[in-house]
């Protein structure tokens, strides 16, 4: 068994999209219209066969709750893994991404969590 999908709820598709594959550089996989929104998927462009991030439309009533009382708290709503937080943390501040927390040393990980601009923490995590 292994992880095909997971999801990150979005206030805005198109603004997600954009978000992930030009700032992030994750790719878009999968779009298929469906109705007011679409299945739009990105993976990673390192691993094209990859687990699938679903941009999921946040529109259910309990979504929107869920996620200002994550971001009140500081909590992260997912975390990518990268090679080196200190680098991908100075890529992603040049590009202008607003982080809440900037790297930090945890034992053997480093973290660093920032707004996707969809109404999500996202965290970056290595291990050394």
């Amino acid at each position: 068994m292994r992880i095909h999908l997971s999801s990150v709820l979005v206030d805005d598709q198109d603004k997600a999209l954009r978000f992930y594959t030009e700032v992030l550089g994750f790719v878009k996989k999968t779009e298929v219209p469906l109705g007011d929104a679409r299945w739009l998927t990105v993976v990673s462009a390192e691993d094209r066969d990859g687990t699938e991030l679903v941009l999921e439309p946040d529109s259910h009533p309990a979504v929107k709750p869920f996620k200002e009382a994550l971001v009140k708290d500081g909590i992260p709503f997912t975390s990518f893994a990268v090679d080196d937080v200190h680098e991908e943390y100075r890529r992603l501040r040049a590009l202008g991404v607003r982080f809440t927390q900037e790297p930090m040393e945890m034992g053997p990980v480093t973290t660093a969590v920032f707004d996707d601009t969809c109404g999500n923490l996202i965290q970056i995590a290595h291990q050394r």
